[in-house]
């Protein structure tokens, strides 16, 4: 038997959309879905593909029209169903205005829900990659309203003004982007100097402690995998309300996608040949409390 009508965990998910591929909700949904999580997408962009590639096709919604699409959902009287607001990749501060306004209404339906923002910025080597004023839309706008934020090394640094490269450090970081509103950080592609060259860590900080997860460093790049990872994150965080576990099965799900991506020798991730890896992944990696 499944679970009861009504038990199903939803996530409310604001994200970009591309036809070919895998980056924001294209990245996240099918593997929430595969997860057992129901998930209401709502697309701020559909394009044909992810920008990497340096030329796109098709629209980046306005602002107006996701707010509409939002709005119709809560016509329908079921926002009070919603456990998470998912956001990520926010291509116009009006699109990031209308979030905000989505995750004040959802909390007014539900109480239960939490908002989790990956704050879609930048990255160690590119630098920003957003719009001007979207960095800082994020750190005094977005992030203070969120209660799980899920930053890499790099945004963490520009979203707490400092530079880190210890271990401590990050943590010490992580704390202060809890100083101003989230609950949980998950810091991704940490990299300090302790950091093996042939290894990526993520870090998951809450009042309670901190955790360290590492895996092996796959020698590419793939685009969305940010995406994935908040997406798997918060969904076994709502399972297990365990901050420490979610981290753990977050960190087997996403290598074990990785991997076998890498393995097809294919640009893109490999989320419907590797969907068994969401469910029962092969690899496992061991958490510790480091704090």
């Amino acid at each position: 038997m499944g679970p009861q009508y009504g038990l199903v965990t939803t996530i409310l998910s604001i994200q970009s959309s591309v036809a070919y591929g895998h980056v924001g909700n294209s990245a996240a949904t099918f593997p929430l879905m595969r997860s057992g999580v129901e998930v209401w997408p709502v697309l701020t962009v559909h394009f044909s593909n992810h920008t990497g590639y340096g030329q796109w096709r098709g629209p980046l919604l306005a602002a107006d029209d996701v707010a509409e699409v939002i709005n119709g959902i809560d016509d329908r009287g079921v926002l009070n169903r919603v456990d998470a607001v998912l956001s990520g990749y926010q291509g116009a501060v009006e699109v990031g205005a209308v979030v905000l306004d989505a995750v004040e209404l959802v909390k007014q339906r539900s109480q239960k829900a939490v908002y989790c923002c990956d704050p879609v910025m930048g990255d160690v080597g590119r630098g920003f990659f957003v719009r001007p004023g979207i960095p800082e839309f994020m750190r005094d706008r977005v992030v203070p309203k969120a209660q799980m934020v899920t930053p890499n090394h790099f945004e963490l640094d520009f979203l707490t003004g400092r530079e880190t490269h210890t271990l401590d450090e990050v943590i010490d970081a992580a704390h202060a982007l809890r100083g101003v509103g989230p609950e949980t950080v998950l810091v991704t592609s940490v990299a300090v100097d302790s950091t093996q060259p042939d290894e990526l860590a993520m870090l998951a900080v809450t009042g309670e402690g901190a955790w360290h997860v590492t895996t092996p460093r796959l020698d590419r790049g793939f685009t969305g995998s940010g995406d994935l990872t908040a997406a798997m994150f918060l969904a076994h965080y709502l399972r297990t309300e365990s901050v420490a576990q979610a981290l753990g099965q977050t960190a087997d799900i996403v290598y074990s996608v990785l991997k076998q991506t890498a393995d097809s020798g294919l640009p893109e991730l490999q989320l419907v040949a590797a969907q068994d890896e969401i469910v029962s992944p092969t690899y496992h990696f061991d958490v510790r409390q480091v704090r």
